[in-house]
C-alpha cells in the first residue's frame, strides 16, 4: 500500500531533498488515506489540479508568504507555516511530505480519511431507501476537504503550542536565574529568547489574523464548501419551474439560471456554513490559548527587564554615592594640604622661633576644619536626597 510505503525509512531520499534548494516532491492522498509521492513542478500540478499560477505561488516556499486559506471553485488552497497542501472534494496534495514537521500530518491524514469514509458508507447501508434523501445533508455536513483542513488546523494548532511550550520552559528558568545574577552570559541568552519569542508570536498573530478573517465572511467561509458547490453545480436546478417557451431565448434561459443557482448558494450558505464556523472557532481558540501564552511570556520578560534595570539604577545611584563621598574627601583634604603647603614655604616668620605649641594647633584645628566640612557636604546631600540615608 501507498501508505506502508511511505512511513518506509528513506535516508538517501530524505539527504537528497535536503541539499536541494526546492523540493519537488508532493504526496496525493485520496479518499481511502492511500498515498502516493508525486515529483511534479507547479505546471503540472496546476494542470492536475484547478488552481491559477498566483493563488499556486503562496504555496512556494521561496517566497514569504503569511498564513493563508484560500477558497476556489473546485479547491482550497493552504498555506499554513510549514502545511502546505491543495484541498478538493476527494483528494489532497501535501508538499514536501518528507519534511519532519510534515509527517505527522500526513500520517494523521490517512489515519482520519478511511475512518470518516468508512463510517459514512456504513451509515448509508444500515438506512433504508426512504430515509437516504432525507439524511443526506447529515451525511455532507462534515465533507472530505473539511477532514482534511481539520487535520491541517489540528497540526499547525499542536505544533505552534508545542513550540510555545519549549520555548516556556526554556525561558522561565533563564530569566528567574538571570534576575538571581545579572551576567553577560544570561543577558545573552534572554536576548536570544526573546527574538525567538518575537519570531514565534508573529508567527502565531499570522495564524491567528487569517482563522479571524474568515470567521468574520460568511461569503468567504462558504466558498470552502466545494463538496455543497460541486453537488449545486451539477443538479439540475436552473431547469425547474422554466416554461418550455424560454428555451427559445438562451440569454432569459441564462440569467435565471445563474439567479436560481446564486438563490440555492446563498440559502445553503447561511443554513450550513455555521457547521463550518465551529470547526475554525475550535481551533481558533486553541491558537488564542497560544497567543495568550506567548503574552503571559511577554509580559514576564518586561517584569524582568523592568527589575534588572532597577538593580542598574541602584547599583549606578550607590556608584554616584560613592564619588560623592570621594569627591568631597578629596576637597577636604586639599584645603589640609593647602593649610600644610602655607606653613611649609620656606620663609622667614617671626613666630617659628620659640613658639613650638603653634603647630599643634595648626594641625588640630585644620584637621577640625576639613572634618567639619566634610560633614557639613554630606548632611547637605543628604537633605537634597542626592544619598541614602
Amino acid at each position: 500500500m501507498a501508505q506502508d510505503g511511505f512511513i518506509v525509512d528513506n535516508q538517501n531520499q530524505v539527504s537528497l531533498i535536503k541539499k536541494t534548494a526546492v523540493s519537488r516532491n508532493w504526496i496525493l492522498l485520496d479518499s481511502n488515506g492511500q498515498g502516493t509521492i508525486l515529483d511534479l513542478d507547479k505546471y503540472a500540478i496546476m494542470r492536475r489540479v484547478p488552481i491559477n499560477a498566483r493563488d499556486f505561488r503562496i504555496l512556494d516556499p521561496l517566497l514569504s508568504y503569511p498564513s493563508k486559506i484560500l477558497g476556489r471553485e473546485k479547491a482550497i488552497v493552504l498555506n499554513l507555516e510549514h502545511i502546505k497542501a491543495i484541498i478538493t472534494t476527494d483528494e489532497v496534495l501535501i508538499r514536501d511530505p518528507l519534511d519532519e514537521n510534515v509527517i505527522p500530518v500526513v500520517e494523521e491524514l490517512q489515519r482520519r480519511l478511511p475512518l470518516a469514509i468508512g463510517r459514512g458508507e456504513g451509515e448509508d447501508c444500515e438506512l433504508p431507501e426512504a430515509q437516504t434523501e432525507d439524511d443526506s445533508d447529515e451525511e455532507t455536513e462534515f465533507p472530505f476537504e473539511f477532514k482534511a483542513l481539520e487535520v491541517a488546523l489540528e497540526g499547525i494548532s499542536s505544533f505552534l503550542d508545542s513550540q510555545t511550550r519549549e520555548l516556556e520552559t526554556a525561558a522561565y528558568p533563564a530569566l528567574d536565574e538571570l534576575t538571581a545574577k545579572t551576567s553577560s552570559y544570561n543577558l545573552d541568552r534572554v536576548r536570544k529568547m526573546k527574538s525567538a519569542m518575537t519570531r514565534l508570536t508573529n508567527r502565531v498573530q499570522k495564524v491567528r489574523d487569517e482563522l479571524e478573517e474568515l470567521l468574520d465572511d460568511d461569503d468567504y467561509m462558504a466558498d470552502l464548501y466545494l463538496s455543497r458547490k460541486s453537488a449545486i453545480s451539477a443538479s439540475p436546478l436552473s431547469d425547474i419551474g422554466i416554461p418550455k417557451w424560454f428555451s427559445d431565448s438562451p440569454t432569459i434561459h441564462s440569467k435565471i439560471s445563474r439567479t436560481s443557482r446564486a438563490s440555492a448558494v446563498t440559502t445553503r450558505a447561511e443554513d450550513n456554513v455555521e457547521e463550518l464556523e465551529m470547526l475554525l472557532e475550535a481551533y481558533f481558540m486553541q491558537i488564542e490559548s497560544t497567543m495568550n501564552k506567548l503574552t503571559t511570556l511577554r509580559e514576564y520578560i518586561d517584569d524582568t527587564e523592568d527589575y534588572i534595570n532597577i538593580q542598574l539604577d541602584n547599583h549606578r545611584n550607590q556608584l554616584i554615592q560613592l564619588e560623592l563621598f570621594l569627591s568631597s574627601g578629596t576637597l577636604c583634604l586639599s584645603m589640609y594640604s593647602l593649610v600644610a603647603a602655607i606653613f611649609g614655604m620656606n620663609i622667614p616668620y617671626p613666630w617659628k622661633h620659640d613658639h613650638g605649641y603653634i603647630f599643634k594647633w595648626v594641625v588640630i584645628l585644620a584637621g577640625i576644619s576639613c572634618a567639619s566640612l566634610f560633614l557639613s557636604i554630606i548632611s547637605y546631600a543628604r537633605r537634597r536626597g542626592l544619598v541614602g540615608s
